[in-house]
């Protein structure tokens, strides 16, 4: 089968691109023939820095990146009686383990899979995974978001940013989404009640008593985001580092803030699954590359500048 190795971080040079054998599914996995690859930032720095490779994959090398997948299963191990050989499925696959998604083939635990709606191509179905669960568990697994709470969402024309508007106003809340001006108009649809403009307004001087930030930047953006925040309300950052500075005002104005890392689960996928095909949820595909232009999709997420997500189809 065609496979992506990566032997060491760097430029998108070093995806190799080769053949190798299939996977065999052991007991509770199943063996998905990939349709569409959903490709994050993750793995970008997982590609580019060492340092989060190693964190990631440990002393291994080579390693096959990704871990967002949809597609169709071919074969299954013992105790998957859940799913059957010709389901359409799909997963954010051993997150921050070796789920090995730049394939055709590759192994998924079946407690981590869904049943792909059928209303939903294989595209956006891979769009819905690792961004759409990060969502998801920020807003109802950790934050428990009731109707009428107000939320701050930044980057809100992201990946993690588009699913997170509009689970939000699914479940409720007042929302309020941050991105550049020219992409207000895509917020909005997504159904923001207000947007800002980042790059001409400050948040912190036109908001406050927000119940909840979801964070997707860091920096002066967590900083200055607690400012905003009522005493009591969360911040839930997703870029991982917590500087001492906005530990300490966090602390001081008696905000929760603390960072998320999504998890795999296949229940929460389900519930994901329920809201696409109600349409209640809809994934935006910004640009969409061949497996063989891998190293495109890579550039393009790099930039930090994607609208939605990026998908590579196999």
């Amino acid at each position: 089968m065609k496979a992506i190795y990566v032997h060491e971080a760097g430029g998108v040079e070093n995806l190799v691109h080769t053949q190798t054998e299939i996977p065999e599914p052991k007991t509770g996995e199943v063996l998905v023939k990939v349709k569409a690859i959903s490709v994050n930032p993750v793995d970008v720095k997982a590609r580019a820095y060492e340092g989060v490779l190693t964190w990631i994959f440990g002393d291994q090398r080579p390693v096959i990146l990704g871990w967002d997948i949809s597609g169709e299963i071919v074969s299954s191990g013992e105790d998957t009686d859940a799913f059957e050989i010709g389901d359409q499925v799909f997963a954010m696959a051993n997150f921050l383990g070796h789920s090995k998604a730049y394939a055709e083939y590759v192994t998924v635990p079946a407690h981590q899979l869904a049943l792909k709606p059928d209303n939903i191509s294989h595209e956006e179905a891979a769009a819905a995974t690792l961004a759409a669960l990060t969502a998801w568990q920020v807003l109802v697994t950790t934050a428990n978001i009731q109707r009428g709470q107000k939320v701050l969402i930044h980057a809100g024309s992201g990946g993690v940013g588009h699913f997170a508007v509009q689970i939000a106003k699914h479940l409720g809340a007042y929302v309020i989404a941050t991105s550049s001006a020219k992409n207000k108009d895509f917020v909005l649809g997504l159904g923001a009640d207000e947007h800002i403009d980042y790059q001409t307004s400050d948040f912190s001087e036109s908001l406050n008593d927000m119940d909840l930030v979801i964070d997707a930047i860091g920096g002066d953006v967590m900083l200055k985001s607690v400012a905003v925040v009522k005493a009591s309300g969360r911040i839930i950052t997703l870029p991982g580092d917590i500087p001492t500075e906005a530990a300490e005002a966090a602390e001081k104005a008696s905000v929760d803030l603390s960072f998320m890392l999504v998890e795999s689960n296949g229940e929460d996928m389900k519930s994901i699954a329920q809201l696409l095909e109600q349409q209640t949820l809809k994934s935006h595909v910004s640009a969409s590359f061949d497996f063989a232009d891998m190293d495109k999709a890579h550039l393009q997420v790099e930039t930090g500048r994607t609208v939605g997500k990026v998908i590579v189809t196999t």
